[in-house]
């Protein structure tokens, strides 16, 4: 199964890549959280397989919204989408930053910042508890058709299986995320980046940066 690198999976595929870290510093929240991921993960791609959540490049989505009437539903934390969101999309994220401020939890943010936090500028987050009760409030009509974002695809398909259990059966998911749009895929975003860009930041993200500058100049 593909794990992206960020939130609680990347943890999981450093701690695939370096086994004695995880058994120090794990808890039974975050074993909690990766579990209901695997689990998720599995049963959304099931949803996809059956037809039950259509699956939608972002090439296809704005027609989506605009003539088959899906509302978009952005699942990204909110320093993803502060960088760039389409205008008058749904905002509930799946993941949200953990606070805790334990010993323990302050330890495991010390090597998720060493691991991870660095480099990709991902804050430690945790699974939003309210996260289908903050769709019921968005988005009260269960029968709504909802397309669920995220910027790589992973979170969303998680978002969309969550949904499916708390009653939502009109879904889509935007396969490949953010990420595999288009300039001109979605016609009105807003935030100062671009939106395939936004889940890029931390160091990897001056030297995205630099990539940008070096290519420019190579053209000239």
């Amino acid at each position: 199964m593909a794990i992206q690198l960020n939130h609680l999976q990347a943890s999981t595929l450093k701690h695939e890549k370096k086994p004695k870290p995880p058994f120090i510093f794990t808890s039974s929240k975050t074993r909690t959280s990766i579990r209901v991921i695997a689990a998720t993960s599995g049963k959304a791609q099931q949803l996809i397989q059956s037809g039950q959540v259509k699956p939608i490049p972002p090439k296809e989505a704005a027609a989506a919204m605009d003539s088959d009437g899906f509302k978009l539903l952005d699942i990204r934390p909110e320093w993803e989408r502060q960088k760039a969101y389409v205008k008058g999309s749904i905002h509930v994220p799946l993941f949200v930053e953990d606070k805790d401020n334990s010993p323990i939890t302050l330890l495991k943010k010390w090597v998720h910042f060493g691991y991870i936090g660095l480099w990709t500028g991902q804050n430690f987050t945790m699974i939003n508890p309210n996260f289908i009760k903050e769709v019921e409030t968005a988005v009260p009509d269960k029968d709504a058709k909802l397309l669920v974002a995220c910027g790589e695809g992973l979170r969303s398909i998680m978002a969309a299986s969550k949904l499916y259990d708390g009653g939502y059966k009109n879904l889509g998911w935007l396969a490949g995320g953010f990420n595999k749009a288009a300039t001109g895929d979605f016609p009105e975003v807003e935030g100062p980046e671009k939106l395939q860009y936004a889940t890029i930041g931390g160091a990897s993200y001056y030297f995205f940066q630099l990539l940008l500058l070096l290519q420019a100049v190579g053209k000239e």
